[in-house]
């Protein structure tokens, strides 16, 4: 895993799930602390952290809540504000980040000191995970004609990063799986594990 050496505060949403880079994440917001960071994200016009939780007591207690050092941030598409005191918000997923620091203010909100992740290496699927590409444009064709449109557009159906990600995000796997996938530098072992997945439950030939 490599990490920038430069290192800046981000405010974190831990989170019973894992965000992906260039996912698409929808939050129900109504605690005051997260209603105060999505109007300063939208005003400031910069992205939150999302990490995943491995515990949460519902407690406040800095010892009572733990999430993951890897994290992705989350960058604003939409917010809105229908009802009074809850804001629906969409996120795409930008850069993972490291968190090597991490302290609650007296809101309750987390901070990390965190370094920005290199990006996936743009590289194609092999010959061997080309049908885990084409599975799912099948996939997203199937759920676009139940009216359901999980992804951010465009799609990189050439790119094993970008194929691996969203498979991810619709696979059934256990949160804790898809944040180790999550954290994998290498796009195409990443592929390659849900690659062997998708072949087991015979989504894939």
């Amino acid at each position: 895993m490599t990490s920038a050496e430069v290192r800046f505060d981000l405010p974190l949403f831990p989170l019973q799930s894992v965000l992906f880079p260039d996912g698409l994440l929808g939050l129900k917001v109504f605690e005051a602390r997260y209603l105060d960071l999505v109007s300063t994200c939208m005003r400031e016009q910069r992205p939150f952290g999302v990490v995943s939780l491995r515990r949460d007591t519902e407690a406040r207690t800095p010892g009572e809540v733990e999430f993951e050092r890897i994290g992705c941030m989350a960058e604003l598409i939409e917010v809105d504000s229908a009802q009074p005191g809850i804001l629906h918000v969409r996120c795409r997923g930008g850069a993972r980040f490291e968190t090597h620091e991490s302290r609650q203010q007296a809101d309750g909100l987390w901070v990390g000191s965190v370094s920005r992740i290199e990006a996936d290496d743009s590289v194609l699927p092999t010959q061997e995970l080309v049908g885990s590409a084409k599975g799912l444009a099948n996939a997203i064709a199937t759920l676009r004609q139940q009216g359901n449109t999980p992804f951010l557009e465009p799609y990189h159906f050439d790119s094993a990063g970008w194929v691996a990600n969203r498979w991810c995000e619709l696979l059934p796997i256990p949160v804790a799986a898809k944040q180790k996938l999550m954290e994998l530098p290498d796009p195409i072992v990443r592929l390659k594990l849900v690659d062997e997945f998708l072949r087991s439950k015979g989504v894939v030939q």
